[in-house]
């Protein structure tokens, strides 16, 4: 974030999405999905991923590479498992259908599983994690997408940096919500660093030469690197199992690249929710997990920490803060998002006095 920053409603951070969208020609009804899940990457502070992005999608929708109105074809495999088209719509779309189908069979049957394939990049997993959360469903997301990452020892980008994603209903509290990428730090954050003129930190990307870099710029030439070394480069490689290799869609650096590709992208994605009280009652479940919960908080703090957290609280707590405050959006950002909005004659951006 810079120096300068300016404060957004939510309402108004939608708004404009839409009005982005439906001028690209979405439905009103998709427009507002993408809308939800962009600002709700940014409620969660998770501003690489939120509605600066339009700016990219716009482009590509108006480029024909992306499907502005996709039929989404959901094919039923066995009673708990489906494979879901999705017509080369945007990633959003695609992943809130194919994570509501898995929600569905695991109502009836317990768990429930989807592959969707010919889908586009679909902003932060969190968003159908807490799709599935706040239904009452375990769930897992896995997505693959463009080579950025070596595996570990290469230097050559093979890997994605899509995120490992998980989570689970809570009765009292933020839902537990696991969202990290097998990467340092991601495509996304190298952008933004670029866009405000700031270097990046050491240890995150090495050039196209394979040499390490603080250059935005020579490092989204280069790779970025993997969390832990070869612990990351396995997880990015499981992602790509998951949702390439295992559900018959692309892998292996096939999949096309966001920013600058001249073809679909085909990004795939596989989703499980699964019933919480399938091996205790949903009673038991829920008092598990409020055990566990309460455990984690009492634990003995560490030098420098005031709190102990589970997995998705610091998110809850800035969704929370940001619906009432409105969100932070740095100039730069800004003044990108009113240049995106004047390109395409729609509603300029809203900002709070």
């Amino acid at each position: 974030m810079s120096e300068t920053s300016r404060r957004v409603t939510p309402l108004a951070a939608v708004d404009f999405c839409v009005d982005l969208l439906s001028h690209a020609g979405l439905s009103g009804a998709d427009a507002a999905v993408v809308a939800a899940c962009l600002v709700r990457a940014d409620l969660r502070s998770i501003n690489t991923h939120g509605i600066t992005r339009m700016q990219v999608y716009m482009e590509r929708l108006s480029d024909g590479l992306i499907n502005a109105k996709p039929n989404l074809k959901l094919t039923k495999l066995t009673l708990v498992v489906g494979h879901l088209d999705g017509d080369n719509g945007l990633g959003f779309l695609v992943a809130t259908r194919a994570m509501d189908e898995a929600i569905k069979m695991a109502d009836e049957f317990g768990i429930g599983m989807v592959a969707a394939n010919h889908s586009n990049h679909y902003g932060v997993a969190a968003a159908y994690i807490l799709q599935a959360a706040e239904a009452g469903f375990i769930s897992f997301a896995f997505s693959n997408g463009p080579a950025a990452m070596p595996t570990w020892g290469g230097r050559a980008p093979l890997l994605d940096t899509s995120p490992f994603a998980a989570g689970a209903p809570l009765e009292e509290g933020a839902p537990f919500v696991l969202d990290f990428s097998p990467a340092i730090t991601t495509r996304g954050a190298i952008r933004r660093a670029m866009r405000h003129g700031t270097p990046i930190a050491p240890g995150l990307a090495l050039d196209a030469e394979g040499r390490p870099t603080t250059d935005p710029k020579a490092a989204f030439e280069g790779v970025v690197l993997p969390i832990g070394g070869p612990k990351g480069s396995g997880l990015a490689m499981l992602m790509d199992l998951m949702s390439g290799v295992f559900a018959g869609a692309g892998f292996a650096g096939s999949v096309g690249d966001l920013y600058g590709g001249e073809r679909p992208q085909d990004v795939d994605h596989m989703f499980m929710a699964i019933k919480p009280g399938l091996f205790v009652t949903p009673d038991g479940f829920s008092e598990r997990i409020e055990i566990l919960a309460r455990t984690v908080h009492e634990l003995p703090r560490a030098e420098g920490f005031d709190e102990v957290l589970m997995p998705g609280e610091r998110g809850a707590r800035c969704e929370a803060t940001y619906r009432c405050d409105g969100i932070p959006c740095a100039d730069e950002d800004i003044a990108m998002l009113q240049e995106t909005a004047r390109t395409y004659g729609t509603a300029p951006l809203a900002i709070l006095p």
